[in-house]
């Protein structure tokens, strides 16, 4: 899938403009709370496994998350 890098602060971003916790995000993504509660736990680029990194990727994006990379990381709900 993607090999962009994602940060802690740009999933827990998407989380809180989700509403979710990390409990609803371990449910969406098929990835256990406590990697996700370790991963999070960190700050900088989110560590873990590519395919650990995809899962989150995917379920916050079929959610409406689309995260912008380059100079400004951020996240923002797609239009629509």
């Amino acid at each position: 899938m993607s090999i962009e890098i994602l940060s802690v602060r740009q999933v827990k971003a998407a989380r809180a403009m989700l509403g979710w916790s990390a409990h609803d995000l371990a449910r969406e993504s098929g990835i256990s709370y406590p990697t996700i509660a370790r991963l999070e736990a960190g700050d900088g680029d989110l560590g873990g496994r590519q395919s650990t990194i995809d899962a989150i990727r995917t379920a916050l994006e079929a959610a409406g998350i689309e995260f912008t990379n380059g100079g400004q990381p951020g996240v923002r709900l797609r239009k629509g």
